[in-house]
């Protein structure tokens, strides 16, 4: 008889994005190894987008426990007079130039008043509703899943009220340390209790999960009772896409959110220099830029004058997405310039691995990314402001471009795959 998992989410079918990508793909496959899940999710969310070819990937009979929740979404759009169709953007995305003072008002109270985050009004009703339901249905393990580290909060409530039950908290992103914490322009007070709460939903968590090396060794500094890393991974039924036709430009892809401490400035730079030097690089140059984009990465393209060779595409589904990332000759990987830069790895990242293009990456050479770029030798990571081996890296690929050569050798790759780090969290829930 399978155990039963209680897999609380903020991020859930229909929505979009990386955010829910993870645990969607868990509980697919989870019942291979003897765990049954139960979703717990909000019943009207804020989504950044909706994608409905994730329906694939929901096994049959899932039990999906869903109520309210009030979030202060409207009020802001009020302040910022948005409508109130637009979605809110997930990360620290700009698409006017200036932020207005109402902007930067909003982000002032998001910080020091919706601590931990703007979902924080779910935290209390959530705990009553899931107390009165465990009590009636008993599972065998609760996991949180976060950011929005409200979902933490509320499996720190629930420990309070059954400290036998096995409690996970999973940690996609950072807290403290994520790259836009300071963006907050938090006060002394408000940057206490996000410390002060972090710590304690570490230190009562059985078991935290966390996606990297970099970001597993900052944890250990708060002293959890154990923590193990489970990486972000590719789903293989995603990636087997019948045969591909590879763009007939010399196409430079970057799938994803791309905000403004991912520009990559030096890449534009370079590329608008071997376009000055060489007018056949510049005729086959294609650039793609597949999602949200800064207002400071478009600029730069065009203070560059490299508006003439981009294609800019808002969204796609997780399909499309994957069938643009393996028809493009090159794709583009960037690390945030962040002090947690070391331990990014991306949902995508394993995307671009399972694709079998080769990746121009920039980011720290000594980060997880660059390690696992370089096991895989899927590719080449670059310094963020390393002009030199930027050019010698992209004109190394345009050459094998030019005589058809272009190809990489993903090794060992197969470890990453969903189903394989399903078994990694079916193992850890064993254990405890």
């Amino acid at each position: 008889m399978s155990k039963k998992v209680l897999i609380i989410t903020y991020y859930w079918f229909p929505s979009g994005g990386a955010g829910v990508q993870r645990w969607l793909k868990f509980t697919k496959y989870l019942r291979d190894f003897g765990w049954e899940p139960i979703i717990y999710t909000p019943e009207n969310p804020e989504f950044p987008s909706i994608d409905e070819s994730f329906e694939k990937d929901l096994p049959e009979g899932l039990e999906v426990l869903k109520t309210p929740i009030w979030e202060p979404y409207n009020v802001y759009r009020t302040l910022t007079n948005k409508k109130k169709s637009e979605p809110i953007n997930a990360a620290f995305i700009s698409e006017n130039k200036k932020q207005s003072w109402k902007d930067k008002l909003s982000i002032w109270i998001r910080g020091n008043f919706l601590i931990p985050d703007p979902r924080r009004f779910w935290i209390k009703p959530s705990v009553k509703y899931l107390t009165n339901y465990l009590e009636h249905n008993p599972v065998d393990a609760i996991i949180t899943t976060g950011p929005p580290h409200s979902m933490h909060l509320i499996g720190l409530g629930l420990k309070q009220r059954f400290p036998t039950l096995p409690w996970v908290a999973d940690f996609r992103d950072p807290w403290t340390n994520i790259d836009f914490y300071k963006e907050l322009n938090l006060t002394w007070l408000a940057d206490k209790i996000h410390h002060r709460l972090e710590k304690k939903v570490v230190r009562n968590a059985d078991s935290m999960v966390t996606v990297s090396s970099g970001w597993k060794a900052d944890f250990e500094k708060m002293n959890p009772k154990r923590i193990e890393l489970i990486s972000n991974g590719y789903d293989e039924s995603d990636v087997q896409q019948g045969k591909v036709v590879l763009d007939e430009k010399f196409s430079i892809s970057h799938i994803g959110t791309l905000n403004a401490s991912r520009n990559p400035q030096t890449v534009w730079k370079v590329l608008s220099e071997i376009c000055a030097e060489n007018i056949e690089f510049k005729n086959d140059l294609q650039i793609q830029l597949v999602g949200k984009v800064d207002y400071s990465v478009l600029e730069a393209i065009q203070n560059c004058e490299l508006n003439d060779r981009l294609i800019k595409i808002n969204y796609l589904s997780h399909s499309e997405a994957i069938a643009k990332q393996q028809s493009s000759q090159l794709l583009l990987l960037l690390i945030n310039q962040s002090p947690n830069a070391n331990g990014i790895l991306t949902g995508k990242f394993y995307e671009y691995l399972a694709s079998k293009r080769p990746i121009l990456a920039i980011g720290p050479t000594d980060g997880d990314a660059a390690k696992v770029l370089r096991d895989a030798g899927a590719g080449v990571m670059v310094d963020f402001s390393d002009a030199v081996k930027t050019k010698e890296a992209i004109l190394s690929f345009y050459a094998s471009y030019k005589t058809h050569s272009l190809t990489v050798g993903t090794d060992s790759v197969e470890r990453f795959s969903r189903r394989s780090l399903t078994g990694e969290l079916a193992t850890l829930l064993n254990s405890l």
